[in-house]
């Protein structure tokens, strides 16, 4: 009896084994589980996990697919052609991209949509600025630049890669610029502001809070996918030990890198979203395109505590969150958040508006299309043109709600009122990057207000907007 009682008990271990095993371990792990048919979605993410190696192999295995569909979403947009302006530049020197890059379909012209409804652009579905998915949209993630990459080869994901050229994006590493001592110009000098080299920039420039806050924003913290657990996509030890606020605001700038909102679920109704510098944040005051944040000390917090892990506090914890200390941690990388400022504006005056006597005809004509009949400065007012609220452009007025690379391209709400000073140097444009060039933007927001712009005008605008 005690022989036959020990056997029932090894084959109910056995079984509980095999039971245990087989919900640890699923065959498809993505951001979010897929949900079946019928079922209601779930706000929260799976906490199991596969075997490391099975999902490396499986995620490497299925790469070049992702990619070759991505692009192929691009190239049906998009002209991904180099065309720069060498006679226009970034602070160090990289020339900004011409546009517009937009293909429009059933050869109509830019002047002939201009002057259709939206009920008839939507109708013939020929409007070109739908949102834009993330390459991967059922897993998203953050997703770093190959030029970013090349120095740092710790941000690269062994499942996919960055999707736009690197002429479409920031330069890197971006010029910095501090309020506090504009007498020094770029005291980045150059170089990628580092965990490494900080403290021998810095050390004599800043006071001692801002040079801990600063150390704070070069450290690698655990992120989503950057993190020591079985569920990540870095294969790297230094990848690993997380990602750094500075990784993304490259210098208190940016590289271009994006990720999925965290704050929208079920999966397929979140937005990529394109990083916002950080330069200039001492004048707003609303954080996060959608989030409304109140103050650049909720918006570190926010970052740390729900960004990271895509607004999963399970997962945070999962993956080794970094709880900041809001008395000094939070309020040290604020205080230096606080000090980045705007690139010069040469031809602006004490106003932020145009000094006549520096500015082309072009430029002149720009900025009073800008504060006049195109109406840019209703959202966008000098001098640092954002009037730090919240706008609902209702985009979906010209498109049919869909599903596209993985995404619901459908209503999108409100969004930031981003500042414009130093805009050439932030392409591409508005929160997920959809616009690749200012001449987008322009053709853009032409469709959107139906401004009915002429050619000469567009070009003006734009001419106005590379001097802010």
């Amino acid at each position: 009896m005690k022989t036959s009682r020990r056997i029932q008990l090894v084959l109910v271990a056995v079984l509980a084994t095999i039971c245990v095993s087989s919900i640890l371990v699923s065959p498809h792990t993505v951001a979010q589980k897929p949900q079946s048919s019928g079922q209601q979605p779930s706000s929260y993410m799976s906490v199991n996990e596969e075997p490391f190696d099975v999902v490396r192999a499986r995620d490497k295995a299925n790469k070049a697919g992702v990619m070759a569909a991505h692009q192929r979403l691009l190239e049906e947009r998009y002209n991904l052609s180099r065309r720069v302006d060498d006679s226009v530049r970034m602070t160090r020197g990289k020339p900004i991209p011409v546009g517009p890059t937009a293909k429009l379909k059933n050869g109509v012209t830019w002047e002939q949509l201009g002057r259709m409804s939206p009920d008839e652009i939507k109708d013939k579905g020929l409007f070109p600025y739908l949102p834009l998915p993330h390459v991967n949209h059922p897993v998203g993630g953050m997703v770093f630049p190959q030029t970013q990459i090349k120095v740092l080869p710790r941000l690269q994901r062994f499942d996919m890669d960055f999707d736009l050229p690197d002429w479409f994006l920031p330069e890197f590493p971006a010029a910095m610029f501090l309020t506090t001592r504009k007498d020094l110009g770029d005291v980045s000098k150059g170089q990628l502001i580092t965990v490494n080299n900080y403290y021998d920039l810095f050390n004599g420039i800043l006071n001692p809070k801002q040079l801990e806050g600063l150390r704070l924003l070069v450290t690698q913290f655990p992120q989503q996918q950057f993190n020591a657990t079985a569920d990540r996509k870095t294969e790297r030890p230094d990848g690993m030990l997380g990602v750094a606020c500075f990784d993304c605001h490259v210098n208190g700038h940016t590289d271009g890198a994006f990720h999925e909102v965290g704050d929208i679920r079920p999966q397929e109704n979140r937005r990529r979203i394109e990083t916002t510098s950080l330069r200039g944040v001492n004048i707003q005051r609303l954080f996060g395109s959608q989030r409304a944040l109140k103050t650049v000390e909720d918006f570190t917090e926010f970052e740390q505590r729900a960004a990271y892990f895509d607004g999963d506090p399970v997962i945070a914890t999962k993956k080794g969150v970094n709880i900041l200390e809001r008395g000094s941690q939070v309020h040290f990388m604020s205080e230096f958040e606080e000090i980045l400022d705007f690139p010069p504006a040469p031809k602006l005056n004490i106003y932020g508006k145009l000094d006549r006597a520096k500015a082309t005809e072009s430029e002149a004509r720009g900025e009073d299309l800008f504060f006049g009949k195109a109406n840019c400065s209703s959202c966008h007012a000098a001098p640092f043109y954002t009037d730090n609220q919240m706008h609902d452009l209702a985009v979906e007025r010209f498109f049919k709600p869909r599903m596209e690379g993985g995404m619901m391209m459908t209503a999108q709400g409100p969004i930031k009122t981003f500042p414009l000073r130093g805009i050439k140097e932030s392409p591409p444009y508005l929160h997920d990057g959809r616009l690749l060039t200012l001449e987008d933007a322009v053709e853009f927001f032409n469709l959107l207000q139906q401004l009915n712009l002429s050619q000469q005008e567009k070009t003006d605008l734009v001419a106005f907007l590379r001097v802010l």
